[in-house]
């Protein structure tokens, strides 16, 4: 058995992995990380930018569609969802095995409609109704425009990953779109299921840059502990939001808890420890998506012990000593949202602009 079986079977985290590669899925390699105990996949404009620009497992069905007259852009989206149909046939199994609880793959609506909340909707119902398999995740970046969208997909019955979260404000908002939109579903919830992503290793490359322009020994005491207790306390309102009567009444409808997951967690400082945002962020109702080193990293190295919410009242008082040292933690999760949907807006741009060139050449 190894670490990322025993996480889940042990702890109730599930890892997943944050990578769809074409080459991966076609030489069993996507089917010998579900065998490890990988159970979920993500993907982004970013992983998608990588995989096509950086190899010819695509060129062929590339070129098939230039020459039946796709365009470049319906090209990218015939070649995405080929990847996200065969990846969910490889995680089909652990969806059926879980009753839903796991075995789903995100595919993300264009990054260009984060601030388009009518856009959003529409694109994600398109996604869902052009696949159609119970194990799909639609991800809505979760934006001011993206949480009404968030409300009708869940209505309407279609699972979504929310993504792009950095502040506990915001998350509290998604969580609550969720629970609204179970309220106005009246079919059966048991089949609808949501996860929430809340980003973890960006915190601390921002606000240590932040602490470092401090320059105190305070603020320097406080670098790398912030990404930490900052999902340490959205778990913390995960617990406060899915109990009391009102959930207690969704779940006796079937509902699903909306699982925190824990994204943007490979280790950007080379001076913390290879798998810091896993080891201190386990839980049960939680997921770990990370790339494959840190899943590597975690499976020979991790520590295997519930933490997350292991002390609440230390991780508030990081942030109440952020505040003291006068870092704004809000402007930190606010700048990061902006540079979130613009790093994924410039991924999908500069991904279109090779598949350009690279129609040009073919042609």
């Amino acid at each position: 058995m190894s670490r990322l079986t025993d996480l889940y079977d042990q702890q109730g985290q599930s890892p997943w992995l944050d990578n769809v590669r074409r080459d991966w899925i076609q030489d069993g390699t996507m089917k010998g990380w579900v065998d490890r105990g990988v159970r979920g996949v993500t993907s982004n404009p970013t992983i998608f930018q990588k995989a096509i620009s950086g190899g010819d497992a695509y060129d062929e069905q590339f070129t098939a569609l230039l020459k039946q007259g796709t365009s470049v852009l319906d090209s990218y989206w015939e070649l995405v969802v080929q990847d996200i149909r065969d990846t969910l046939a490889v995680l089909r199994p652990v969806h059926d095995a879980s009753d839903g609880a796991d075995g789903y793959v995100s595919i993300e609506v264009s990054p260009l409609l984060a601030r388009d909340t009518d856009g959003t909707a529409a694109a994600a119902r398109h996604l869902h109704d052009l696949i159609d398999e119970p194990n799909l995740y639609v991800k809505i970046p979760g934006t001011a425009e993206g949480l009404p969208a968030i409300q009708a997909m869940i209505a309407e019955g279609k699972s979504v990953n929310v993504t792009l979260l950095f502040s506990v404000d915001r998350y509290r908002e998604v969580m609550e779109a969720y629970i609204a939109g179970l309220e106005a579903n009246a079919g059966d919830l048991s089949q609808v299921s949501s996860v929430a992503s809340f980003f973890v290793s960006r915190v601390d490359s921002e606000a240590d840059k932040r602490l470092d322009a401090v320059g105190t020994p305070e603020a320097a005491a406080l670098k790398g502990q912030v990404a930490v207790a900052n999902a340490q306390v959205a778990y913390e309102a995960f617990l406060e939001t899915f109990s009391g009567p009102r959930w207690e009444d969704l779940a006796a409808r079937g509902a699903r808890v909306q699982r925190p997951l824990w994204a943007s967690t490979s280790t950007k400082n080379p001076s913390y420890p290879k798998t810091l945002y896993v080891d201190t962020l386990i839980g049960p109702d939680t997921v770990n998506t990370m790339p494959e080193q840190t899943l590597d990293d975690f499976d020979t190295g991790g520590t295997l012990s519930r933490t997350v919410d292991a002390d609440f009242a230390a991780a508030h008082a990081v942030l109440d000593g952020l505040a003291s040292v006068g870092v704004d933690l809000a402007d930190v999760t606010a700048t990061l949202e902006d540079e979130g949907v613009a790093s994924f807006s410039k991924s999908f741009d500069d991904l279109l602009e090779s598949l350009s060139a690279k129609a040009a050449d073919l042609a």
